[in-house]
This record gives C-alpha cells, sequence and structure tokens, in this order.
C-alpha cells in the first residue's frame, strides 16, 4: 500500500497565502515589556484590595475580646411594631388611652387557649362588642411562658400574644377594628391589647 505524498502548495497558491497573510492582524497584539513601558504608564498601578470593615487585633488567649463586630439584625418585637404604627383615631384619646386613663368596656381573656380555640372567640367576641356599640375594649392574651424543651426548632415565647394583632388587622375584624395599641401596666401591660373599635353605622 503505497502513502499519500503530502500536497505541496504551487506558486500561485503561495502568492495568494501571502497576499491575504498580510491583510489579516494578530488576534492577541504582543504586550510591551516593562522595560518598554512609558513612566505614565507605570503609575498605574493596580489598586488594593477592600479591606473588611472590622479587623481583629492581637489577643492573648483567656482575654475578653473588645471588638465590635456587625450584629446582625432581628426583626422588630411587636411592641415595637405596634408602638411605632401609625396611629388610626383621635390624638387625645390615644394618649388618654396608652395612660390607663381610659376604661374598657369589655375584656375577654385567652389565657390557655390554643390558637385554633382563640381564633374563633376573638372573632366573636370583637364583633359583637361592634355590633353593641362599643369603642374600648381589653383582649388580654398573656405574656407566654418558657417551655422546658423548645426542641430542634425554636418556638416564639408567647403565641398568642403575636398572633392577636395580626387576627385584628385581618378579615373579617380589620373592617371594625381601627386601633391595636398594648394595655396600659394596670390593664395588663404587655400581656394585653387595647382594641379602639370602629363607630357601629
Amino acid at each position: 500500500m503505497s502513502r499519500r505524498r503530502p500536497k505541496t502548495l504551487s506558486a500561485e497558491d503561495r502568492k495568494l497565502w501571502t497576499a491575504v497573510a498580510r491583510t489579516v492582524a494578530a488576534a492577541r497584539p504582543e504586550k510591551p515589556k516593562p522595560d518598554h513601558l512609558a513612566p505614565s504608564d507605570q503609575k498605574h498601578q493596580p489598586k488594593p484590595k477592600h479591606k473588611p470593615s472590622f479587623e481583629v487585633g492581637d489577643f492573648r488567649i483567656g482575654e475578653t475580646a473588645t471588638t465590635n463586630l456587625p450584629g446582625s439584625q432581628l426583626a422588630p418585637s411587636v411592641s415595637e411594631r405596634l408602638a411605632h404604627a401609625p396611629v388610626q383615631m383621635d390624638h387625645g384619646t390615644h394618649k388618654k388611652m396608652l395612660r390607663g386613663k381610659l376604661k374598657p368596656e369589655a375584656r375577654i381573656d385567652l389565657h390557655g387557649m390554643t390558637l385554633a380555640q382563640a381564633h374563633p372567640v376573638l372573632t366573636r367576641f370583637i364583633l359583637g362588642a361592634h355590633e353593641d356599640g362599643l369603642r374600648l375594649v381589653l383582649v388580654i392574651t398573656g405574656k407566654g411562658k418558657d417551655r422546658d424543651d423548645p426542641g430542634p426548632i425554636p418556638i416564639r415565647r408567647g403565641v398568642l400574644k403575636h398572633q392577636v394583632p395580626n387576627w385584628l388587622h385581618m378579615p373579617p375584624l380589620g373592617r371594625v377594628v381601627l386601633d391595636v395599641r398594648e394595655a396600659h401596666i394596670r390593664h395588663g401591660g404587655t400581656g394585653a391589647y387595647y382594641v379602639y373599635l370602629r363607630r357601629a353605622r
């Protein structure tokens, strides 16, 4: 079996190839060597990397750390959210209510109830109070108690305390509730809520 001879370019093909090669620019031009750089080009040095916003200094084993590291931003508590919520009621009445100078016209105690039990009871109470023309009622939830064994999934202390304000702003109660605030200490403090109702039509 005879080997094939490699094809060679003819003189005419070589002329054509040389002409085409002269018109093509290099895809990656050669970078100038450092020795040939202009003085102005040598000034452009790469910027140093961004330093972290905090630095840990030297320490000895057993010393108390004094460096302030950036902390995590926790969600505001129910008390903070209600305290900073815009006031929907008359400001004069609002101030009297927060000072404990207004006496609630009715009250309900949800202590010891589960969420499934408390929701319908609260709904009947609020809608009934609104139909009777009451304006200020007190809802007692309790502050909640610490659990002996929280388990692998953390459970917030005071489930009713956290859930009741949400219920009061959602249908069907949201249409009759004008404002919700944490009660004064004489009416239960952080374990109870003032619920100010809209006027019955």
